[in-house]
């Protein structure tokens, strides 16, 4: 993720690629490319092999109880024919590194800048912690069913994506016809870059757009499905994320239950007033010093 969200100059002037060459970048990506391959290639061969292993019936150990995953479903895609298009191995490797790179990284950092702000604004997280114990009374952990009645929960993971989108810049975007836009002539081809960052901090569009302030969501009808533009952390129209829904629910699942099982504090006394909250550059928003917190199991 890192060296996605690095200025490549080459993009932009061509004749200067070759300074990558030498200062090693590109022999960086070369690596980091070799890694991922290696690690999908062994996913697919472990579900194949899984694969043969029941279609002889000889790992009845786990016949009964055997299910299905993304992998499963895509290479019986490719054997049978059944989406009506050919897909191959790479394809299929592609499509499994775009859930690892877009559904991992981009899930995580959201809930350490959440952490963050509660650990910053512990009246927030006595709230939060008051309505996810209340609904979930003895149970040990949360469900998805539980999460419908969670309002606040929900507030505080919307104001954390305002304030700290995954992907500030979005996904680049590129103009597929001449325009004119505010006075400018836009040609077709032109890479369009979207400041999701900048405007879910607009003073224009929201009040006190700097403060973590989840009760703005509480009485708002604004979404972060692309609706509403002020708020697009998931970008908006066509070539909106199409993970959503998932990264939604397991955001929502994993932050109500980590509230829910413990109290947090900063190590060694700490103040939440004194926590560096400095963000760092790259694809991906992230703390520029990692969060360390310290998890005592909660006696409610």
């Amino acid at each position: 993720m890192r060296l996605l969200g690095v200025f490549y100059v080459g993009d932009f002037i061509p004749s200067l690629a070759w300074v990558y060459h030498i200062n090693g970048f590109d022999a960086q990506v070369d690596k980091v490319a070799k890694e991922f391959d290696k690690f999908i290639e062994d996913i697919l061969e472990e579900h194949i092999m899984h694969r043969v292993k029941r279609e002889r019936n000889e790992d009845r150990s786990n016949q009964g109880e055997y299910k299905k995953d993304l992998v499963d479903v895509l290479l019986e895609i490719q054997k049978d024919n059944s989406a009506g298009l050919a897909i191959d191995r790479e394809h299929i490797k592609g499509l499994v590194l775009d859930m690892f790179a877009a559904g991992t990284d981009t899930t995580y950092t959201v809930l350490e800048w959440a952490m963050s702000e509660l650990l910053r604004h512990p009246r927030v997280m006595k709230k939060l912690q008051s309505e996810v114990r209340g609904i979930a009374k003895d149970k040990p952990y949360i469900t998805e069913n539980d999460l419908e009645e969670m309002h606040y929960l929900k507030a505080v993971i919307k104001e954390t994506l305002r304030l700290y989108p995954p992907i500030p810049l979005l996904v680049p975007r590129e103009s597929t016809q001449d325009v004119k836009l505010k006075g400018y002539d836009i040609v077709a081809g032109t890479m369009v870059i979207t400041n999701a960052w900048a405007i879910a901090r607009d003073p224009s569009l929201w009040d006190n757009p700097t403060e973590f302030q989840p009760e703005r969501f509480l009485n708002s009808t604004i979404d972060f499905r692309g609706h509403d533009f002020q708020l697009i952390p998931f970008g908006a129209g066509r070539r909106g994320c199409p993970g959503i829904t998932f990264a939604m629910a397991t955001n929502d699942l994993l932050f109500a239950n980590l509230v829910h099982k413990f109290d947090w504090a900063l190590p060694d006394g700490a103040k939440g007033e004194d926590l560096d909250m400095t963000e760092c550059t790259g694809l991906t928003i992230h703390r520029k010093v990692p969060l360390l917190a310290v998890a005592t199991p909660s006696s409610c």
